[in-house]
C-alpha cells in the first residue's frame, strides 16, 4: 500500500480479509458494529432495524451491475440528499470513483469462487489533506427485507449502500450524516477545492452579464472534471416542501451536464439558430422533477431534432433527471456548491497551478504572544493573535486561489458539538522583507477578505500584485479551538510558510555582533515633480531604502515623474544612531541616475502620520534641495514585538 494512504482505526483490509477466508467466516467489524450505536448518536430516534448481508436480500449480489451511472441509486430514509447528490456527481467520472473504490474488480463478488468472499469492503476518502482507507463489513440496515438508507435501483447492486456505510463510519454513525452540503462529500471523494455561491445575493437571476460569466465558469469546471450541486434555501418554508414548479426546498440536486443547445437549421454558409444555455439536474430521490420550460414532456423539446435529443440523453420518464435553461436555474435555485479539481500536473494541456498546503490550529492561550485564537478582523485587540502565513507573489500580478478547511465536526455530534464553526481569512500586503509575525497593522494594506461562513471550507479567488503577503485564517468568534488545513494555488511557487517568531532570535552570534535594539517600518507611498529624464518628459524611477547596512529596492515605475510606489519595508536596527535613507533613482540601461533622497532619524518619538518630504542631494539632512517630493510613513519602536 502507498505510504500516502492512512488506515482508519489502523484496520488493514488484506490482512482482515485473509483471516476471514482462512477461518471460513464473514467479517464483522468491531469498530462499527451492527448495532444501534452505529445507527444513532442519540437514543430518542431509535427504531427497529435488522442488519442484513446482501446475500440475505437477493440472489446474485454485486458491487456494481453494468458499471456505475448517476441513475444507479436513490436516497433512503436518512436526510442525506447532499451525500447522494455527491454520489451522482462521482458516478459521472470513472477515474475518480475508482480512487474511492480501489481495485473494485478484486472487491466484486465472484460466483465461481464463493470461498474468496469474506464480507469485507474498503473505500478511500480524502480526509483533511490525506487519503484515508476505511474498511466495512457488508451488514446493512434493513426493514422488512428492504434497505432503509441509500440503495441502488438494481436490487442486487450494493456499491452505494456500502459506500454510505463507510462514510457513516467516518462520521461516527448514520444519523451523523443527517443534513449537510454536497460540496463536503465531493471534497472527501476527490480532494477538490469547494466554493459556495449564493445566486440570490449575486443577483444572477437578474443580471444577464453575471449570469453568462457564471455559465462559462461552470461549463469550464464541468469540462475539467469538477462538480456542481445546487439547492433552494428555505427561510419561511418547510424543508422538503415542493414549489409550484416541482422543485424541492432544502434539497440537494446534482448538476449532471451543462450544454449550449442550438435550435434551428445549420445552413451551408450561415448558422440560423437560436443558442440556448442549458443545465441538466438530478434529484437524489430518483423522482419528482421540474415542471417548467424544457421539462421532460414540455412543448419546447419539439423544436429539437430526434438526433439532438438522443445526443442529450433525453428520456421522458419520472427518473429524477431533467433539463432546464440556465436562466430558469439561476432564478429558481438559491445556493450552488462548486468543487474544482485544481490541476497541478505538469503534463496537462490546461493551466497548471503550484500548490502549497499547511496544517494549522486555532488554539487558546492566556499569554497574548502565544494565543492563536483571536477571532475575526472586528476583534481589533486580538485579531493578530491568530496563526499567520507568509507567501510571495513573484509575477507582476498572479491569480491566487485559497481554500481554508476546518476539520469535519460530525464525529462530535454525540457530544452536541457537531456544528461547523464560522471561519474565514484575511490577506494583507506587507513589507517586502517581513520575516516575523505582525503585531500591529500600520502600513500594511488589507487586500482581500474571504466570505465568513459556517461551511466546512471557504474559498477565495483573487488577482494579487507582485509583493509579499500575510494570510491570517480566523474563526469568527475569538477563543474557539479547532484544526484546519490551508491550501494555496498560484502560477509560480509562493513559498507559503507559517510565521512563528515574534522577533529576531537571540543567539550567541548576534550577542557578539549586536542584537537589534529598534524596529522601523517604512512605507514609501509616492513621489512627484521628479526631474525629467527622457525626451518625452518622463522618467523610470524606483526607490532604494537603506538602513544599518541593509537595503531594499522597489520595482521600477515606467515613464512617469509622479510615480506611485506603495513599497513597504521593515528593518531591525542594531545601530539606532544610523539614519534611514530613502533614495530615488532613475533606471537606465547603461547607468542609473540619482534623483534625490530624504534622510530620517526614524526615532520612536518622530511623527507617525504620513508626511511629504522635499528631496535633497547627496549628503546629510542639510544637503541642497533638488526637484521633487516624496510621501512616506515611518514608524519606529524599541519594543521589537510592537510592529
Amino acid at each position: 500500500m502507498s505510504s500516502s494512504v492512512q488506515l482508519f482505526r489502523g484496520q488493514k483490509y488484506h490482512e482482515l480479509k485473509g483471516q476471514c477466508i482462512q477461518q471460513g467466516g464473514l467479517f464483522e467489524d468491531p469498530e462499527f458494529p451492527a448495532s444501534d450505536e452505529s445507527l444513532y448518536y442519540d437514543s430518542a430516534t431509535r427504531g427497529k432495524v435488522e442488519w442484513k448481508r446482501p446475500k440475505d436480500l437477493c440472489e446474485d449480489p454485486h458491487l456494481l451491475v453494468n458499471g456505475m451511472s448517476s441513475h444507479d441509486f436513490q436516497q433512503g430514509k436518512l436526510g442525506n440528499c447532499w451525500f447522494v447528490a455527491a454520489c451522482s456527481c462521482l458516478a459521472l467520472r470513472k477515474s475518480l470513483w475508482q480512487q474511492v473504490i480501489p481495485d473494485y474488480n478484486e472487491q466484486e463478488w465472484d460466483p465461481k469462487n464463493p470461498g474468496k468472499y469474506a464480507g469485507i469492503f474498503r473505500f478511500r476518502f480524502w480526509r483533511f489533506g490525506e487519503w484515508t482507507e476505511v474498511v466495512v463489513d457488508d451488514l446493512l440496515p434493513a426493514q422488512n427485507g428492504e434497505l432503509i438508507y441509500c440503495h441502488s435501483n438494481a436490487r442486487n447492486e450494493f456499491w452505494s449502500a456500502l459506500l454510505e456505510k463507510a462514510y457513516a463510519k467516518l462520521a461516527g454513525s448514520y444519523q451523523a450524516l443527517d443534513g449537510g452540503c454536497a460540496a463536503e462529500a465531493l471534497v472527501d471523494f476527490t480532494g477538490a477545492v469547494a466554493e459556495s455561491i449564493n445566486l440570490a445575493e449575486g443577483r444572477y437571476g437578474e443580471v444577464i452579464s453575471e449570469q453568462m460569466k457564471l455559465f462559462e465558469d461552470l461549463m469550464k469546471v464541468h469540462k475539467r472534471g469538477g462538480f456542481i450541486s445546487c439547492s433552494i434555501s428555505s427561510p419561511g418554508r418547510p424543508s422538503e416542501a415542493e414549489t409550484e414548479m416541482g422543485l424541492i426546498v432544502g434539497h440537494a440536486y446534482s448538476v449532471t451536464a451543462i450544454r449550449k443547445l442550438r435550435l434551428g437549421e445549420r445552413l451551408v454558409l450561415s448558422f440560423k439558430a437560436e443558442k440556448l444555455f442549458m443545465v441538466r439536474l438530478r434529484n437524489p430521490w430518483g423522482k419528482r422533477e421540474w415542471l417548467g420550460a424544457w421539462s421532460d414532456s414540455s412543448e419546447e423539446w419539439k423544436k429539437v431534432s430526434d438526433s439532438e435529443r438522443k445526443n442529450l440523453g433525453l428520456t421522458v420518464k419520472n427518473d429524477g433527471e431533467f433539463w432546464m435553461t440556465f436562466e430558469d436555474w439561476c432564478k429558481n435555485f438559491t445556493d450552488v456548491d462548486i468543487c474544482r479539481t485544481v490541476n497541478t500536473s505538469y503534463f496537462s494541456l490546461h493551466k497548471t497551478w503550484e500548490k502549497e498546503m499547511m496544517r494549522g490550529a486555532w488554539a487558546k492561550h492566556s499569554e497574548p504572544l502565544l494565543n492563536r485564537s483571536g477571532g475575526c478582523f472586528d476583534n481589533r485587540e486580538t485579531f493578530l493573535q491568530n496563526p499567520q502565513y507568509l507567501f510571495d507573489v513573484k509575477k507582476a500580478e498572479d491569480k491566487v486561489l485559497v481554500s481554508l478547511q476546518q476539520e469535519d465536526r460530525r464525529k462530535y455530534k454525540k457530544e452536541g458539538k457537531g456544528d461547523n464553526i464560522t471561519i474565514g481569512f484575511e490577506i494583507f500586503k506587507v513589507e517586502d522583507n517581513r520575516r516575523y509575525r505582525l503585531h500591529k497593522l500600520t502600513v500594511q494594506e488589507r487586500v482581500a477578505t474571504s466570505p465568513y461562513s459556517n461551511t466546512r471550507s471557504v474559498f477565495l479567488r483573487r488577482t494579487l500584485q507582485q509583493g509579499r503577503y500575510v494570510l491570517i485564517p480566523t474563526t469568527y468568534i475569538p477563543g474557539v479551538p479547532t484544526n484546519f488545513i490551508l491550501r494555496l494555488y498560484t502560477d509560480v511557487p509562493s513559498k507559503l510558510r507559517e510565521l512563528k517568531a515574534d522577533r529576531p532570535k537571540m543567539t550567541c552570534w548576534n550577542l557578539l555582533c549586536g542584537y537589534p535594539r529598534r524596529v522601523t517600518q517604512i512605507k514609501v507611498h509616492s513621489a512627484e515633480g521628479l526631474q525629467k529624464q527622457n525626451r518625452s518628459g518622463g522618467a523610470d524611477p524606483y526607490v532604494l531604502i537603506k538602513c544599518d547596512n541593509q537595503s531594499r529596492r522597489s520595482p521600477v515605475q515606467h515613464n512617469t515623474t509622479s510615480p506611485v510606489f506603495n513599497t513597504q519595508v521593515i528593518f531591525y536596527r542594531k545601530d539606532i544612531d544610523s539614519p534611514v535613507t530613502i533614495q530615488v533613482w532613475n533606471s537606465n540601461l547603461l547607468s542609473d541616475q540619482f534623483l534625490g533622497q530624504a534622510v530620517l532619524a526614524a526615532s520612536p518619538g518622530d511623527p507617525r502620520e504620513q508626511q511629504t518630504l522635499r528631496l535633497r542631494g547627496r549628503g546629510g539632512r542639510e544637503a541642497a534641495e533638488v526637484p521633487g517630493h516624496i510621501t512616506v510613513k515611518v514608524l519606529s519602536s524599541d519594543d521589537l514585538a510592537e510592529l
